[in-house]
């Protein structure tokens, strides 16, 4: 058997992979909606924008460790536009969560740009906090953004003790830190924060 043949059906092996990994659909059957209500349209999972955070619980995925990759949309709206997935959700107010604020990717002021992307473990370390004592750590800035009102693909991977945030068009980390929490759940859901609406599609998990 020769060499070539051998890395090209090695090459094949990893296309039929990736091929079947297949988007999940959320759906009014598959999805436990926290203070929010919930729209479809086709794929596209939207949750509306009121007081407080809000949440769709994706009752049929399992996620622990590994790296899943989704679309997101927010708005340019200032202090009104966080949007994101929670995961390691132990219950409605105790998860981790990597959200994002489109209204700081174009910001002229650096400070507002370097504060584009969110880790937190609620509720023991809302991002106020981790600002005051763990300066920089936490966030980050969204290099070479998107329109704050456009789609935008990101990479997200969990490992036990560190999460990594890709841009998924250039293959850029965003942010890379450490956890504040171990594993105790296997729930995740697609997260919005206080006055957010956001839209959501093209979730796999690989």
């Amino acid at each position: 058997m020769s060499k070539s043949y051998i890395i090209g059906s090695f090459l094949i092996f990893i296309l039929i992979g990736c091929v079947l990994v297949k988007p999940i659909i959320p759906t009014k059957e598959n999805v436990r909606v926290v203070n929010r209500t919930v729209s479809f349209d086709g794929k596209t999972l939207e949750l509306d924008a009121v007081e407080g955070e809000g949440m769709a619980v994706l009752n049929d995925v399992s996620f622990t460790n590994g790296t899943m990759t989704f679309d997101i949309k927010g708005e340019n709206k200032p202090g009104r536009s966080f949007v994101g997935i929670a995961f390691n959700i132990e219950d409605d107010s105790t998860f981790e969560g990597v959200y994002f604020r489109p209204f700081n990717f174009e910001s002229s002021e650096q400070i507002r740009r370097e504060h584009s992307i969110q880790y937190i473990y609620h509720p023991d370390f809302p991002w106020n906090r981790l600002r005051e004592e763990n300066t920089g750590e936490f966030e980050a800035e969204f290099f070479d953004p998107p329109s704050p009102d456009d789609w935008f693909s990101i990479s997200l991977t969990v490992e036990k003790d560190e999460v990594i945030v890709k841009d998924v068009n250039s293959g850029k980390v965003l942010l890379q830190t450490r956890r504040l929490s171990s594993a105790t759940s296997d729930n995740i859901g697609l997260w919005v924060g206080n006055n957010s609406k956001g839209s959501f599609k093209n979730l796999k998990i690989r």
